[in-house]
């Protein structure tokens, strides 16, 4: 008992430490969050205690309205957080896999299947939807990278739904704050099964490229290889 009460009392702290982390980033984004949530706290719990007093009962709306109100002010700052940080990340490489990462249970994230010189990148994501692709960064340089990884991953699993996105904000892109729900509305075609299928396939794929034999420097001018496969 007193071991679990000394981890309750070092975990506090480190819970109001996040929180107060949290408002200070999201006040720099939205200066009125602070203001906004407390209105919030404010007319909810005047309002159930307003009620009290209407039916006699002022004692017990007044504990009702302030545990709403204080539900209601999570609820509140839990959005306008969530928003302040998509807001940072817009634009910035890798905030797509910062979302994918966060997903939910059942997914499975490989950021950075591919990637070009100009910092776009293709992140793989595997859940019951499927095989999804998402890319990020200038949408004529990527639709190749996704054309590429669509068919490498039909040859290796061709009865497999692929979906692609692209995270922006131009024509037919899905803004970053619709990421997750976007996935999370894609239809349900597979079983836990299948999805660990998948997986071993993909990562038995990525292990064969990473052990594929490469060169560690130029070759020199001049050589050749013989039929015998050993260099003269």
């Amino acid at each position: 008992m007193a071991r679990k009460s000394n981890a309750e009392t070092a975990a506090n702290p480190g819970r109001l430490k996040q929180i107060a982390l949290t408002y200070k980033m999201t006040r720099k984004a939205d200066p009125k969050v602070g203001l906004i949530v407390a209105g919030v706290g404010i007319v909810t719990f005047g309002v159930f205690l307003a009620i009290g007093f209407l039916i006699d009962h002022p004692v017990y709306l007044g504990i009702l309205g302030f545990l709403v109100a204080f539900l209601a002010m999570a609820i509140v700052f839990g959005r306008r957080a969530e928003r302040a940080a998509f807001g940072q990340m817009e634009g910035q490489p890798g905030a797509a896999a910062a979302v994918l990462d966060n997903v939910g249970r059942g997914w499975t994230t490989t950021p950075a299947v591919a990637m070009n010189r100009s910092q776009d990148i293709v992140h793989r994501a595997v859940g019951k939807a499927g095989v999804v692709l998402i890319a990020e960064g200038n949408a004529n340089r990527v639709k190749p990278m996704l054309a590429a990884e669509k068919k490498k991953l039909a040859r290796i699993m061709p009865d497999i739904p692929v979906h692609d996105f692209i995270v922006g904000t131009g024509e037919g892109e899905v803004p970053l704050k619709k990421l997750r729900t976007t996935l999370l509305k894609l239809p349900r075609v597979l079983a836990g099964p299948q999805i660990t299928q998948v997986n071993d396939k993909l990562r038995a794929m990525g292990d064969l490229m990473s052990n594929m034999p490469l060169p560690k420097g130029p070759m020199p001018k001049g050589t050749r290889m013989p039929r015998g496969g050993k260099m003269r």
